[in-house]
């Protein structure tokens, strides 16, 4: 984060002009530069390539022919909104990004839409496992669903209950709050059920409802979570059944847990706040990679001494910056990061999923080979991070359906 070097003056920039240049901030809207700034966050690479010239143009108007300025800006945006709402963006090829709504002019946060948004990433996880497996649902014991940011009532769990039509004794639980970290919280509690309910299968999903963790104001600090988060799912089904082991892909073998609660700079390194104008968005302090570094050498020294090796390495990617500084503190090769930054480039940071996503991407490119360990590493709000380890039980070939990088 780069430190706030302008004054803020009602509400506006102030605006210093040397001597002999025009006062471009003093000639401009800046009502409507702050609205195109929230809009151009988000756009794709292709209209990136276009600003430059249409930033100049529309300084040069706002200078020379103010009066034109209001309807060119009007302009400018529109022509930014048609390129950031494409027909396909709902399909559910997990190549969707973000919802369309979100770039309407005056679009406003609301339950339906993230009831909307739910219901489509986590029933398709979950109806494409269910095909994979060809498990019926009537065998499901345990339910763990994990979203950060929406909480409604009925929960999520109890949707997926609803929709799926489970027994009534199913053990539902659904974790909120937990940031992006949740997805290894999820496994390590369904995996204490499975304990107690031997010969059961649990039903783990992974997910956060962008809807809910979009900024729509005006304060900088809030804005960069917009530039990352997507849309995405994962659904895991995990069975304490030795019936299955032979046609299951892994084995659960470790799985450590590292909370920094306690310090009070960890605990608030991540909060979802508000803005003056009462707009809910995602705060991430200066601190925050210092805070994860420090909580990824406690959960190491931890693991280290239960797990010493590793053929593949799946670290959540939440920002090409926080794959950087990891690669470079555990001397990790490109080869070590690739799933991550592969995944982070075409599917954006989908939160707790996201490790998900790359363990697909090394099945996708035959990667894993029987007796390969597989170290998945979370961060999340808190501060947590939090490392489970699989161990192929077969060799994995690329499947030719479910997995989103055959799409």
């Amino acid at each position: 984060m780069e430190k706030e070097a302008t004054k803020m003056m009602n509400g506006g920039v102030e605006s210093k002009s040397r001597k002999g240049l025009p006062d471009f901030l003093g000639s401009v809207n800046l009502k409507y530069v702050k609205l195109g700034y929230i809009y151009l966050l988000s756009l794709s690479h292709s209209i990136c390539f276009f600003l430059p010239p249409l930033v100049l143009l529309f300084i040069f108007v706002s200078r020379f022919f103010p009066l034109l300025a209001y309807p060119l800006s009007i302009f400018l945006l529109l022509l930014v909104y048609h390129f950031l709402t494409p027909s396909s963006v709902f399909l559910l090829d997990f190549s969707c990004y973000r919802p369309p709504d979100h770039f309407k002019p005056g679009h406003k946060v609301n339950l339906r839409d993230g009831r909307e948004e739910a219901a489509m990433v986590i029933f398709g996880a979950i109806d494409e496992l269910l095909a994979a497996t060809k498990i019926n649902v009537k065998h499901i014991k345990i339910l763990v669903l994990n979203c950060g940011v929406l909480n409604t009532t009925p929960s999520l769990s109890a949707m997926v209950i609803n929709h799926y039509k489970l027994r009534h004794n199913t053990e539902s639980y659904n974790l909120g709050g937990m940031g992006c970290g949740a997805g290894i919280i999820a496994i390590d509690l369904a995996k204490d059920l499975l304990n107690a309910h031997q010969g059961s299968y649990a039903l783990v999903v992974s997910t956060e409802i962008v809807s809910f963790t979009w900024y729509s104001g005006n304060d900088v600090t809030l804005l960069p979570p917009n530039c990352s988060f997507r849309m995405g799912a994962a659904a895991i089904m995990l069975s304490s059944r030795r019936i299955d082991r032979w046609r299951s892909k892994y084995q659960l073998m470790q799985l450590v847990r590292t909370h920094k609660g306690m310090d009070d700079t960890s605990y608030k390194s991540m909060e979802l706040r508000e803005d003056r104008e009462g707009k809910q968005g995602l705060y991430v302090s200066r601190d925050v990679m210092e805070v994860a570094r420090g909580a990824l050498k406690a959960n190491i020294t931890t693991l280290g001494r239960l797990e010493p090796c590793f053929e593949h390495i799946c670290v959540l990617a939440s920002s090409k910056k926080v794959l950087d500084e990891i690669q470079k503190d555990l001397k990790l090769t490109e080869e070590n990061m690739e799933a991550s930054r592969r995944t982070l480039e075409r599917f954006g940071n989908t939160s707790s999923s996201s490790t998900w996503y790359e363990l697909a991407y090394l099945e996708h490119r035959a990667k894993i080979k029987r007796g390969d360990k597989v170290w998945q590493i979370g961060f999340g709000s808190g501060f947590k991070c939090n490392s489970v380890v699989w161990k192929a039980l077969k060799d994995i070939d690329p499947p030719r359906h479910n997995n989103p990088w055959n799409l």
